[in-house]
């Protein structure tokens, strides 16, 4: 498993320097369906990744959110998959602001085992596999073992640049001290995984392949990705793709749930 964690390490990088080659032009901005918008390094990182995973896991399903159209009832007889958000964070990207990235995750029995979240940008790397801690890479190679920290006086919240909401309001009113930092993309679970965040609270629309890598890498730095009732996030159990709201938390033994009652009911 740690063999092919470097592996997808490696993809992971390689669509990243796709990205940053439409980054540096005037790229062109196309919208969805569902009026999310797509760009030529969200398609040109989902082929890098694809055909990488393929070719290194031969029979192994990839789901990506460009080939989202894949229907539940070939999906559900999945064991194991790769489950990729390509490029996460395309508005940030569209706004020049740096804070995109690259997610894959491996699925196993609907929970992911395997992550890597790759910040094109900084090229900074996160990544865990299940029972063997998460890191943190820099661009020069240097790693160091990430962890969760104990939730101090003053709670720091990290929150969606791209999405601000009365829930979220709501739940800072009720605490007596915190610090909210702005950040886009998968980069708020990571604040979390290490250390520098209390809790990424998400009340909003977010699909699977937005939290698999982020799951395991949480967990595996000490805290927890969860629903607002507690019970962590499992994937491709339904027609659906989209997640519940949830909550990226780093002290375990505080009651973060309570916050958000009055949502989860």
């Amino acid at each position: 498993m740690q063999n092919l964690l470097e592996h997808v390490i490696g993809i992971a990088e390689r669509a990243a320097e796709k990205i940053l080659q439409v980054y540096r032009t005037p790229f062109e901005v196309e919208n969805k369906r569902d009026a999310s918008p797509v760009t030529e390094a969200d398609m040109q990182a989902h082929h890098c990744i694809v055909e990488a995973l393929s070719d290194l896991t031969p029979g192994w399903p990839v789901l990506s959110e460009e080939s989202a159209h894949i229907p539940y009832s070939r999906r559900r007889k999945w064991k194991r998959y790769w489950l990729v958000d390509p490029l996460d964070g395309t508005r940030e990207f569209v706004k020049r602001n740096d804070e995109f990235t690259v997610n894959i995750a491996l699925i196993e029995q609907h929970r992911p085992i395997l992550g890597v979240i790759q910040a094109p940008v900084s090229g900074t790397c996160y990544y865990a596999r299940q029972g063997a801690g998460a890191f943190k890479r820099n661009a020069r190679g240097q790693m160091v073992r990430i962890a969760v920290r104990p939730c101090p006086g003053q709670v720091v919240v990290a929150g969606s640049r791209s999405l601000e909401n009365g829930p979220l309001r709501a739940f800072l009113a009720q605490l007596d001290d915190y610090r909210l930092i702005s950040k886009g993309s998968s980069l708020k679970s990571c604040l979390v995984a290490e250390g520098r965040a209390d809790i990424y609270p998400r009340i909003g629309p977010t699909s699977e392949w937005d939290t698999a890598a982020a799951q395991v890498i949480v967990a595996e730095a000490g805290g927890r990705l969860m629903d607002l009732y507690g019970q962590e996030l499992r994937y491709n159990t339904k027609d659906s793709l989209l997640n519940p709201n949830f909550l990226v938390v780093g002290d375990v033994g505080v009651d973060w749930p309570r916050y958000f009652e009055d949502i989860a009911s």
